[in-house]
């Protein structure tokens, strides 16, 4: 996620820098050629790069509109992950009587685990070296970690039953919080795994580059500069939008503009922690990035 007060103006513009070298360079050699060509003989209504240029508003507006609300939709996925992680921790400190309360941090351990591997799952990483140790140590195995995690949730709730530690109503409550739990996970992965039809980008894609080449055909030739000048402007801030919208419609790729899961996870692991009262409490760090992640 951009920090508010560090946003990096170069990452943007390298992001588009290709698109934009080639703006520029035909802008430039059309307008070299515009007086010394046939190109002179060639004149376009105004209103044909206005005719084009607003559909491709319309669009720009369309995609920008729809993949800011994913990017906001998870965002609000995992403010849930958050608030039902503490949930869940809150509920099994209330109902597991004081005597057997060693079951407590076990639970805690493996909801922090749980929040680090959907993390890593959703951005296709590697498992981290933390995750794997844990995974290693409980022998869980499965093409669903953090799902398979909640099962030894679901599990170890049982089991408590079955010894008589809490009763079968506030099981009930305790399945509820991971119901909800599981819900977010599927969320997250269907964001993830819902793209946006290649279609629809060739479509955006190719306007944009169809209003770059008519655009200074219908410009005063006698004012060169001013042609080649708007050339540039106009196109490159249609492919900056563009490429917003793109970044933003995938909030689990591992870019700076993500939703920032491991510093969430880190939070809250800080909470879980203080909640059951360990003695190890890792400190949030500052971040003196533009971003986290």
């Amino acid at each position: 996620m951009l920090l508010n007060k560090r946003i990096s103006i170069w990452y943007f513009v390298n992001l588009i820098k290709w698109q934009v070298a080639l703006i520029c360079a035909f802008a430039v050699v059309i307008g070299f050629f515009d007086e010394k060509s046939f190109f002179a003989s060639i004149h376009l209504p105004l209103g044909i790069p206005a005719i084009v240029g607003t559909a491709v508003s319309l669009l720009l507006a369309f995609r920008t509109s729809q993949s800011y609300e994913r990017w906001w939709e998870a965002r609000i996925v995992w403010g849930a992950i958050v608030n039902d992680s503490r949930t869940f921790i809150r509920q099994l400190s209330q109902f597991i009587p004081d005597e057997s309360r060693q079951y407590i941090g076990d639970f805690a351990e493996r909801q922090i685990i749980w929040n680090y591997a959907l993390g890593e799952s959703l951005r296709r990483l590697p498992f981290s070296k933390r995750v794997e140790d844990y995974l290693q140590q409980k022998q869980i195995q499965a093409m669903n970690i953090p799902n398979a995690l909640l099962d030894k949730h679901a599990d170890d709730i049982q089991l408590l039953v079955s010894k008589g530690l809490i009763s079968e109503f506030r099981q009930v409550q305790l399945n509820e919080t991971l119901t909800r739990l599981c819900d977010s996970m599927g969320k997250c992965e269907r964001i993830k795994n819902t793209v946006f039809p290649k279609s629809y980008s060739l479509l955006v894609h190719t306007l944009i580059y169809l209003f770059a080449i008519i655009l200074p055909f219908s410009l005063d030739d006698a004012k060169i500069r001013l042609e080649i000048t708007t050339t540039i402007l106009l196109p490159v801030m249609f492919i900056a939008i563009e490429k917003t919208a793109i970044l933003m419609q995938d909030p689990f790729e591992n870019t700076p503009v993500d939703t920032p899961m491991t510093s969430l996870a880190q939070t809250i692991e800080i909470n879980l922690l203080q909640m059951i009262g360990a003695d190890q409490v890792p400190a949030k760090l500052p971040n003196e990035s533009f971003y986290e992640m």
